[in-house]
This record gives C-alpha cells, structure tokens and sequence, in this order.
C-alpha cells in the first residue's frame, strides 16, 4: 500500500511539473507579443513607482498628492510606448516641469494683479485656468517638450495652498511644488530609461527563443538540393559563435542493396555477407558526407560533423531522434514534394519538436552562397515570426536587408498592421523595410520575387486543421517563386 502511495505521488507531481512546463512556455509565447509586454509591465512597474513616490511623499514634504494625476498617466504613457512621440525622458520631466512652473506662474500673477487677494482664499478662475494652459503652450513649444500631463500639472498648481505661508512663503511653496514635479518624474523616467535600455530593446535576447538557440543545424543529405541545403544551414550557423553544422545521411534498405551487388560472396543466407553490405553502404555514405562537411569547413568557415543513421521506421522519425542525440536545435531539410503537396519526410518533420526548414533553391538555376535580400512575409506577431526575422538577420548579415511585410483587406487596417509590424522588427538590429499591401498574398509575392534573393515563409503548423484546409499556408500556393524560399516550422 505504501509503495501505491508513494507512486500515485511521484505520478502527480509528474503531472504538475509537466502542467508547468506547458504553462510556462505559453506564457513565454504570450509575453513576446510586444503589446503584451508592455501592458505586463504597466501592471507591474507603474504600481510599484506610485508606491515609491507615495511613501516620499509620506516622507519628505516636497512631494505633494496633487502630482500623482499627471505622474501616474505619464508613466503608463511612456511605458505602454516605449517608441512613441511622447516616450522621452526629457520630454516628460521637462513638460511636467514647465506644466508645473507655467500654473504656479499664472496662479500668483493672477493673485497679485486680477484678484487682489490671497491665493490660499480664492477659488481657481476661468481667466487663471486659461492663463496657465496660455503660458504652458508657449513654454512646451518654444522648448520643445510637449507633453499631455504638461496641462494636467499646470491646472491641478492651481489647487495647491499657498496662501497660508504669506508672500515670502507662497513664492517657496510655489518653487518647492515645481521641485517635487521635478523629482519625482525624474524618478519615473530614470527607471523608464534603465528598463528601455537593459530589457525592452534587447527582448530579443530574453525572450526570443531562436536568438539563444537553433545554432546547432543538422542537414538530411537528400536529394539533388542537399548541397546548396547544407550551404543555407551552414550559413545559419555561421551567424553564432556556437554554431556548428552536423550531416546525415539514413543508410536504407536500397544503399544496402547496392552494396550487396558488389559483394561477391553474397548469398540470401550469408549473414556475414548483410553486415559487410550494410557496413560497405555505410562507409560510402560516410565519404561522401565527409568530402562536403570538408566543403562546408572551408567555405563557410563554421565546424562540421557526419553521422550515418540506419534506416528506422521512417526517415523522418530517425532524423528527429538523430538531432535530439546529437544536440541539434534546428533541422535544414531540402524541400520536397509528393502529388502536389510535401512529401512524407517533409511532413514528418514538420510534426516534430525540433525547429525545421525546408530550402528550396530558386528556378534560375544560379546556387547561392550568400542571401543579401530577403523578404518575410508575416501573417501576425508571434514566437514564428520572431524566428523568422531572426533567420532573415542571420543571413544578411550587417550589409545586407530584410524586408517584413504583410497584406490587409481593409484600408482601415493598415495603421494597425504598420504599428504591429513596427513593434516586430524594432527588437532587432540591423536594416528593415516594412510593406503593408492591398493585394492578396499570392499577387504580392509574385510581383516581388525578383527582387529578393530569398523569401522564409511560415510552415502553418501552429494552426488547426481547419484553418489550414479552408486558407492553405502560403507555400503550398507558390508554385511559381523564382527566388529561394524557406519554409520555417517551429518545434
């Protein structure tokens, strides 16, 4: 009984370790998306500088309540966009700031030469509301730092008691209410600047999984493309430092065949004979596999290794077993068709866990060694679009280009596509263009070959059947591309 017990418990917590990992990676995914991210740091950071600033408040009397509005809605501006117009340091101190000075300005002239009486016992008037936003638009401008909360700041001076401290002690209220504006914007956009600088421009590098990985290739050599294939990995590799290039070739029942007509004692009975076949098969695979890793070496500079596999129950299945013990994180397989559609292998793949490419050289017939132009068609942000811009950067290196573009149905989408598309390529470095079309995907990318030298498109192994039947993945409707292309699965 105890020993039931105790594997009921090894089994549950099997179960929440798993449940874990699975929530965990999907988070992971759901944080990529920029707007998430952001949004995610709203909910954390903004709370915990309200927090910081309340208990300075609490602390020192310079900080005063009356700042928390514009403070508290400048922070979520500047960190629900980090890119945008208004998310500069400099703009959101100097604005509060100029905000801050420009009322307390207007609420002691209108004082001392409207009013005639204390500010402490007056109510805020229409002509000193006008005269404070008046001298706040002016300021901003003429300096340059506009920004929303400059106005909120400006009107809420107008609340702030200084009659109770006579003349010499309003004009210091006044002063040490601009300096508490000042300090504590200051506070928010130093942590803004830190955040911006250290996480948010490299989220690439934290969040992004094929930036800290896919640097370990594994090439199936099949086919009359497995040359060039093993080129375009190798060049993937090539971009990390880690990186390394492993060949493969599945010696199947058909190479052992061949080895058994050479063999010249061979009989059906001979088992000697079948392993003299099949280690001859063998290490005629493995020579040629080493004549084009000396290739690879040479050419691209990157380390590179050989295994010869037995055939198992499908090549696709031994590919994918081979990349686990070897320590490969990405498979370049040569594209391959079957009636129309991928082939068994290709579709193996692409139903496994490890990150897939499928290469299939361009229609010109001119093999290519470096891919300087390069266009990433994206249907939406994601941990798949992600990888596939990182592979375009990879590939083009620092001369080259990277173009992202995506199509629309609607003229009202495009801002939204243009900001989406925006959000994708500014986590990384280099070089982009970004096009957002009114034609169908298909009239786009035919319009536009010639002027690439690859194009990496999604595999669409991230969606249901269903949606894959009623709108069929990009790459199954481009027959006709002249250029390379690369479909891209991810594991």
């Amino acid at each position: 009984m105890f020993d039931d017990l105790r594997m009921r418990y090894h089994a549950a917590l099997r179960r929440i370790r798993r449940f874990e990992r699975r929530e965990i990676k999907q988070f992971v995914r759901w944080v990529e998306h920029t707007r998430n991210l952001t949004h995610l740091t709203v909910l954390i950071v903004a709370p915990l500088l309200i927090a910081g600033i309340t208990w300075l408040s609490n602390t020192v009397n310079v900080v005063t309540f009356l700042l928390f509005p514009p403070l508290a809605s400048g922070t979520y501006t500047l960190f629900t966009d980090p890119e945008g117009k208004y998310a500069s340091p400099t703009r959101f101190v100097g604005g509060m700031t100029a905000g801050a000075l420009c009322g307390w300005v207007a609420l002691v002239f209108s004082a001392r030469y409207l009013y005639h009486v204390p500010p402490a016992s007056m109510t805020v008037h229409a002509s000193e509301a006008a005269l404070s936003i008046l001298l706040t638009v002016l300021v901003t401008w003429s300096l340059d730092v506009e920004q929303p909360t400059a106005f909120s700041s400006a009107l809420l001076v107008l609340m702030f008691p200084f009659g109770e401290m006579g003349n010499i002690g309003n004009v210091l209220s006044g002063f040490l209410y601009v300096v508490g504006i000042a300090i504590s914007s200051s506070i928010v956009a130093g942590v803004f600047v830190v955040w911006r600088r250290e996480f948010y421009e490299r989220r690439a590098r934290y969040l992004y999984r094929s930036t800290k990985g896919d640097d370990h290739v594994l090439v199936p050599m099949r086919g009359e493309d497995a040359e060039q294939t093993a080129m375009f990995g190798a060049k993937l590799a090539a971009a990390h430092d880690a990186g390394k290039v492993v060949l493969i070739d599945v010696v199947d029942r058909t190479a052992i065949e061949e080895a058994e007509v050479e063999t010249e004692d061979h009989t059906p009975e001979n088992e000697s004979a079948d392993a003299e076949a099949e280690a001859q098969a063998a290490d005629v695979a493995a020579d040629k596999l080493e004549a084009q890793a000396h290739r690879i070496r040479t050419r691209m500079g990157v380390p590179c290794e050989v295994v010869v596999a037995g055939d198992g129950k499908t090549p696709a299945k031994t590919v994918l077993s081979t990349a686990r013990e070897v320590n490969c994180d990405l498979i370049v397989t040569p594209y391959e068709e079957r009636h129309g559609g991928l082939s068994p292998f290709v579709r193996g793949l692409f139903r496994g866990n490890v990150d897939a490419i499928a290469y299939r050289p361009g229609f010109d017939g001119n093999p290519h060694r470096k891919w300087k132009r390069v266009l990433v068609p994206v249907r939406r942000a994601g941990n798949t679009a992600h990888t596939m811009i990182d592979f375009a950067r990879r590939l083009v290196g620092r001369s080259g280009s990277v173009s992202v573009c995506t199509c629309i149905d609607r003229e009202a989408e495009r801002r939204a596509t243009e900001s989406t598309l925006a959000d994708l390529v500014e986590a990384f470095s280099g070089a982009f263009e970004t096009r957002v079309s009114r034609n169908s995907i298909e009239e786009f990318l035919s319009a536009n070959d010639d002027h690439y030298d690859l194009m990496i498109l999604g595999a669409s192994t991230d969606r249901s059947a269903a949606s894959r039947f009623i709108s069929p993945p990009t790459f199954e409707r481009m027959h006709e591309i002249d250029c390379d292309v690369a479909v891209v699965h991810r594991g």
